[in-house]
């Protein structure tokens, strides 16, 4: 493995564990040059998923993808890097268990939305603005009722007048 500081060929693994799905084998590694530590993650080959966008385009599944789109919807939130991961390896079995070997992008994006739902109000509020594609401030209240439980948001406190 590469070391991502020095570029140095040669490192040790101090720590190995599965992640909570089992469906990955996380390691720790330590730079036998420059000392400093770094993260990886082994994955089993799977069949590759082929991806049909909106425009009717196929590609690759890409988890690079997925997780820079997470990562923009969660930035300055306190959602851990290992809670992207395991959104994104949780969407990933979830299409391999229900689907033939494509998938429509559109169906990526529920899926990510459902667990960014659950972990975060604000990052699922900011994925969805960019995946549908808010047009107007309108359809983005919209989107925050449902979450604050399709109450109207108040804009000023019960009992005070506006002036």
């Amino acid at each position: 493995m590469k070391c991502p500081f020095c570029g140095y060929k040669e490192d040790k693994v101090v720590d190995s564990r599965s992640t909570a799905e089992e469906s990955a084998v996380r390691r720790r590694r330590e730079c036998l040059k420059c000392g400093k530590r770094f993260t990886t993650y082994e994955y089993i080959e799977e069949v590759s998923l082929m991806v049909i966008k909106k425009d009717g385009r196929r590609e690759p599944f890409d988890r690079k993808k997925i997780l820079a789109g997470i990562i923009r919807a969660c930035e300055k939130r306190p959602v851990s890097m290992e809670k992207m991961e395991e959104i994104i390896t949780w969407v990933e079995r979830s299409i391999q268990k229900k689907s033939d070997r494509e998938v429509l992008s559109s169906r990526i994006g529920e899926l990510v939305m459902e667990k960014l739902k659950l972990l975060d109000d604000v990052a699922y509020v900011r994925f969805a603005s960019v995946y549908r594609q808010f047009k107007d401030v309108g359809q983005f209240m919209l989107e925050l009722r449902d979450i604050l439980g399709k109450e109207k948001p108040r804009l000023v406190k019960p009992g005070k007048k506006l002036k």
